[in-house]
């Protein structure tokens, strides 16, 4: 990956806030809330321990890492709805969830 100028949670921020939500909170764990949806937006790597509760949740990383976080959440089985979005260098993003294929977020 080339060189990275922002953070996953810089990105998860710009992300959020472009499709239309309110974010709040700052670090690694954000809060994105547009109408009735509160999502809980977890800025990750490899090492980032898994939630083990919630009702909406999105974890932002670097597109390299998203695959394999996608699938440890997919063995995990989390008790919630989840989705991934893996973002490049360049502020591309693709969004892997259990269910479907990379898609866009709305």
């Amino acid at each position: 990956m080339g060189t990275v100028t922002t953070t996953p949670s810089e990105e998860a921020r710009s992300i959020f806030t472009e499709l239309g939500y309110t974010v709040s909170g700052s670090g690694c764990e954000l809060r994105a809330e547009r109408k009735w949806r509160v999502v809980r937006v977890t800025a990750a790597d490899e090492a980032t321990e898994l939630p083990e509760s919630g009702e909406l949740r999105c974890f932002v990383a670097w597109m390299d890492a998203a695959h394999d976080l996608r699938d440890r959440l997919i063995d995990a089985k989390p008790d919630y709805d989840w989705a991934v979005i893996g973002v490049d260098s360049t502020g591309e993003y693709d969004v892997l969830h259990p269910s479907l294929g990379p898609s866009l977020l709305v």
